[in-house]
């Protein structure tokens, strides 16, 4: 069984989980903030941790982006919301975070996500594996997790969607162009970060014409002052 760190100022959540996780064996420790997080992360370094987005003092997002520049994403985490949007889904997954979850948590939802997180966890490498050694990757990087999920799906053709999903289904009762929009809006700023905002790359990958592409992202609200304007 595994220890799982839960992480979350809603005292009802910590002790709902609580309830579930041991039942199913597993040994919990709980954090009602960012603070008491760090220091259990510290002490008993979890095999899992349960991330509630909004906190009032640190949110989990920096606390997440903290543990990813520190080297302390060790561990998978599973990003837990009940009004998350899709813009933070995808900011979660290119920090790092393997899942989602939204509440109100559903049972079988928490313990399928838990399992599967958890299978990951064992089979993570460790910062010496061959990836680093060939140069592919710096054992910094490594450490974090996100290049270990990245030559995972390098290698599988199947990159991991299951955290936007999770949010992308919320958006299905939405009217479709509402929800189109959503989705370009997060489909360019990925391509923007990606392409370290080139407008160059970013034409030549999506096929639009570069005028065209400025009206898009203009038209979405995504900011382009900073593009390197190539």
């Amino acid at each position: 069984m595994a220890n799982i760190l839960v992480v979350d100022d809603e005292m009802g959540i910590r002790e709902l989980l609580n309830e579930i996780l041991s039942d199913e064996g597993h040994t919990v420790y709980s954090a009602e903030s960012a603070i008491q997080a760090r220091t259990i992360r510290e002490q008993m370094r979890p095999d899992l941790v349960l991330l509630d987005i909004w906190m009032p003092d640190t949110d989990g997002i920096t606390l997440l982006k903290e543990w990813s520049k520190s080297g302390q994403l060790t561990m998978p985490v599973v990003m837990m919301s009940g009004h998350a949007t899709i813009d933070t889904a995808v900011e979660a997954t290119r920090i790092g975070a393997m899942n989602f979850l939204e509440k109100p948590i559903a049972l079988q939802k928490l313990l399928k996500t838990v399992n599967k997180a958890l299978e990951k966890s064992l089979k993570r490498p460790e910062p010496e594996d061959a990836l680093a050694a060939n140069g592919a990757y710096s054992p910094g990087q490594l450490k974090t997790g996100v290049a270990l999920d990245a030559a995972a799906s390098a290698t599988s053709g199947q990159p991991e969607l299951e955290l936007i999903s999770g949010i992308a289904k919320s958006y299905f009762d939405l009217p479709l162009r509402e929800a189109r929009d959503l989705f370009e809006k997060a489909y360019f700023e990925n391509q923007m970060q990606i392409m370290g905002g080139s407008m160059t790359k970013i034409s030549e990958f999506t096929g639009l014409e570069r005028t065209h592409l400025y009206r898009k992202l203009k038209a979405l609200g995504i900011d382009t002052s900073r593009n390197k304007g190539d």
